[in-house]
């Protein structure tokens, strides 16, 4: 490491000290100094990004910066960029954009600056705006990896797949070992069905940080004939989300089927509903790596399988219920003779994670969204909202049952949503767990969807009881809420 990169490493260290401390004063005027001494490059308090990510601290490295804009240069593109940044993440995004313009107007071709903007436009919905920003930058650099696919992204959104993917060809050219490139890359193919090209891309997300770390040469190769599996221990592991979980242990009895013995290694509030998955002998819950022929994560199950004669997994229901549950729950709802419907509104936060933090932005709705449907008569109303979001029941404007304290994790869930008559959720994992149990579910779809939900349709060849209503303008939830409460009314004949 050279003199200036070890002396870069010490002043980073010393910063992350002060915000540590909550010494934003002392961490304004370190930053400041440093700023000094390396003028060029983002800002020294750029590097704080991810502890106050974290952290969930992400206001208090704002107010830092802000401590320097009001004591210096109101106009500093770095801290400016850098403002654009945490107001993007945290959902402030009128004054995010002011931020990126005026850092733009000191640098006005500046490529992060332009990627900032992009992304407020993007969050805000904009795409057409953030497309033309991309296209005018473009023709200054039109073989730049980063802006083709930030381009590709934009056009994706759009449903432009067939533009979307020339250009990640580009920029694949430019950058063909760039991970999120590629992964990004794959989304896109995902999205427009051609699946089997997609599945083999998203392998790329391997060498992103945050995925499995066990040999890559030990992972499940694809299923072909030839391939013995006859009592090989495969090893499944979880990787992401609770839903992408949910949604590919339909894997599981197509590779027992095969002779494998499996082990799934995934988290406490999926191992008792994950242990009567057809297929599966073992579910271990942290511990130590257990010994496996062959190891594949979650997400790695469709790339398998996508040139079997099953590439969709086992049909559904492939999630059972516990019986004696489902039993308790219709003792317990036994008095209610009305339609059941189970309500989800919010996604899990996940401030931690600043890529999922801003997506739940998009597709999570206030309870109060949800207030037509008390015109709704003859219907019973079921709270299955966890995590914060649950708080919000205390203004709800109707009735709603809530039982959540009793659902300890999925397998109790699922025992409730046994005795619904219907689901209606924002995309969250409670839709891929009453979808894979072959629940009538009613999704309240984002503008610019999850890549899963595919385009220019209400179905979804991943759950058949699944009926998609999607926002056609970003974050207004009213049509969305009024074409379920149609549906309900339609459905219960009431």
């Amino acid at each position: 490491m050279s003199m200036s990169a070890l002396a870069s490493s010490a002043a980073a260290g010393t910063l992350a000290d002060s915000f540590m401390r909550r010494d934003l004063a002392e961490l304004a005027r370190l930053s400041a100094a440093e700023a000094e001494n390396d003028p060029v490059g983002p800002h020294p308090l750029a590097a704080l990004l991810d502890h106050a990510a974290g952290a969930n601290r992400r206001d208090d490295l704002l107010a830092a910066v802000d401590m320097l804009l009001d004591a210096g240069d109101p106009d500093d593109s770095r801290l400016l960029e850098l403002r654009g940044h945490l107001l993007l993440q945290t959902g402030r995004l009128t004054a995010a954009e002011e931020a990126a313009r005026r850092s733009l107007g000191r640098r006005p071709h500046h490529k992060p600056g332009i990627n900032l903007l992009v992304g407020v436009l993007t969050q805000q919905g904009r795409l057409s705006d953030a497309e033309a920003l991309l296209r005018e930058q473009l023709e200054r650099e039109p073989d730049d990896a980063t802006l083709n696919t930030n381009l590709a992204v934009i056009l994706t959104g759009q449903d432009r797949m067939d533009e979307a993917i020339p250009c990640y060809r580009r920029a694949i050219l430019a950058a063909p070992s760039r991970a999120q490139i590629r992964l990004n890359h794959s989304i896109t193919l995902l999205k427009a069905g051609q699946f089997a090209q997609g599945w083999a891309e998203h392998e790329w997300r391997l060498d992103l940080p945050g995925h499995s770390n066990l040999p890559r040469d030990r992972i499940l190769p694809n299923i072909v004939p030839g391939l013995d599996l006859k009592d090989r221990h495969i090893l499944v592991t979880q990787e992401e989300g609770l839903g992408d979980t949910l949604m590919y242990l339909r894997f599981i009895p197509p590779l027992a089927r095969l002779g494998a013995r499996i082990t799934i290694w995934g988290p406490e509030v999926l191992a008792r509903l994950a242990a009567r998955v057809d297929g599966v002998a073992e579910c271990q819950i942290g511990g130590e790596t257990p010994e496996y022929d062959y190891h594949c994560p979650f997400i790695s199950l469709p790339r398998a399988f996508a040139a079997s004669p099953t590439p969709f997994g086992a049909p559904v229901p492939y999630l059972p219920v516990d019986p004696a549950k489902r039993a308790y729950w219709s003792r317990r709802l036994s008095a209610d003779r009305h339609y059941r419907v189970g309500l989800v509104w919010s996604g899990a936060p996940r401030p931690e994670n600043t890529e999922a933090h801003m997506v739940d932005q998009r597709r999570s709705m206030p309870l109060a969204a949800l207030a037509p449907l008390r015109e709704l008569e003859n219907m019973t109303f079921y709270s299955l909202q966890k995590g914060p979001a649950a708080a919000q029941l205390e203004d709800a404007p109707f009735d709603i049952v809530d039982h959540t304290e009793e659902l300890t994790d999925m397998d109790d869930t699922a025992a409730l949503i046994a005795n619904l008559d219907v689901v209606v959720s924002v995309d969250t994992s409670v839709v891929h767990l009453a979808g894979g149990m072959g629940m009538r579910v009613l999704m309240m779809d984002r503008f610019n969807p999850c890549w899963r939900w595919m385009s220019g349709r209400t179905d979804s060849p991943w759950y058949p009881g699944l009926t998609l209503f999607r926002q056609t303008k970003p974050y207004d939830w009213t049509p969305v809420v009024q074409g379920v409460a149609g549906a309900l009314r339609r459905e219960s004949g009431r």
